[in-house]
């Protein structure tokens, strides 16, 4: 079915489009480039439920505000006919499977974690988060950053900073996308060399605070990492790392590690690694603090600006901020694969694997979706450790 549905009689009704986001939380594998492109695939060519211009103006609004892009994009095709109740049930859907398969893999980790094989697996799982990040990281800059040298520039520092303080400066997005937006307007154009500038008072301290003393103090981490996700999931690695590990302690670097793998083998959003954190943290009810905390900034900021997003959403203003926002974000990502392969790259077995994974998503000819890669790399961690 094609064509476009009027805006004010909509050609589906809202269970049937609950029905199929809750398909795609549990069979939506390939993180958020792929999920947004099943999205068009069978909500605007095959079903028609969605027109082509709602669906760009979901995406354009997923970019440009923080959260994680195929959340937010679930939550405006939600809200495009059946308004609040619409997002609302539909990020519900979308997020509820992979949520219950991170707490049931967290039961399983905690129970089992101090188990040999459990070990071996995330032995070569580790190494191969580290392929893929940096693979991804590079997929990003590319398509992201261009020739833009003053966007280069937000980039390295960005990626320097991560790197060498070990955790994410969420005050550089913002200064970011202010320094782009200053370069790029005519009436700042000439005073370039000072919004240049405004990129180097960054403090590069860290607090640590040590175990958490309650489920607000969760929520409000978890909140302020949802705030400051934009466009790939992956983005959130670098902050939770400064928090979790180097912040707080709640987690060793293993076990932050083996976060980020469940979260690549599990379908649905990245940045549901989040709910496997918060269970290893405080158990179900962390879990489900984790989780709401990440997504609701998320569903906040795209319910409350989706009616005006029409009107204002595609000046040239808009775009410098996002622009800058994104390349710092995705220089956060560069340094984290520097901070995280430190602790996953450990001897010759796992920076052959790292290596191996990172090949395997540059060479091969048709992609290889990331929960195989993870597969393969656990049954070598079974097989290394076996030899030892």
């Amino acid at each position: 079915m094609t064509g476009t549905p009027s805006p004010s009689i909509p050609a589906y009704r809202l269970s049937q489009l609950v029905r199929y986001f809750l398909y795609l939380g549990v069979a939506g594998f390939g993180g958020p480039v792929a999920l947004v492109e099943y999205m068009h695939r069978d909500l605007v060519a095959r079903r028609g439920w969605i027109s082509e211009e709602e669906y760009r103006e979901g995406l354009a609004l997923a970019n440009i505000s923080p959260g994680p892009l195929a959340a937010q994009l679930c939550t405006y095709l939600g809200f495009v006919h059946y308004r609040y109740l619409g997002a609302s049930l539909t990020t519900l859907a979308f997020v509820l499977p992979s949520f219950v398969m991170v707490v049931a893999i967290g039961w399983a980790y905690l129970r089992f974690g101090g188990l040999p094989w459990m070990q071996a697996v995330f032995y070569g799982v580790g190494a191969a988060i580290i392929g893929i990040i940096a693979w991804s990281a590079y997929r990003l800059t590319r398509k992201t950053v261009h020739g833009d040298l003053l966007l280069w520039a937000i980039f390295a520092v960005s990626m320097a900073i991560t790197a060498i303080t070990e955790t994410e400066r969420v005050e550089l997005f913002p200064i970011a996308g202010l320094v782009v937006w200053a370069a790029r307007s005519p009436r700042f154009r000439a005073r370039s060399g000072t919004a240049a500038g405004l990129l180097l008072p960054l403090s590069l301290t860290t607090q640590a605070t040590g175990s958490p003393q309650s489920l607000a103090e969760v929520f409000w981490f978890f909140f302020r990492a949802g705030a400051f996700v934009f466009g790939s999931g992956l983005a959130i690695v670098p902050f939770l790392y400064g928090g979790v590990v180097v912040g707080f302690g709640w987690l060793n670097d293993q076990q932050f590690l083996d976060a980020v793998a469940v979260a690549m083998i599990t379908p649905g959003p990245v940045v549901i690694t989040t709910g496997f954190i918060g269970y290893l943290v405080a158990g179900l009810p962390g879990a489900i603090v984790a989780a709401v905390a990440t997504f609701l900034p998320a569903y906040i900021l795209t319910v409350i600006p989706a009616p005006y997003f029409r009107k204002f959403g595609r000046r040239p203003a808009i775009a410098a901020i996002v622009d800058g926002v994104t390349a710092a974000a995705i220089g956060a990502i560069a340094g984290a694969v520097i901070v995280l392969g430190r602790r996953a790259i450990i001897d010759i077995s796992t920076a052959l694997i790292a290596l191996a994974a990172l090949l395997v998503l540059w060479k091969s000819p048709r992609r290889i979706p990331e929960p195989v890669i993870v597969a393969a790399a656990a049954l070598a961690g079974l097989l290394l450790f076996s030899l030892k």
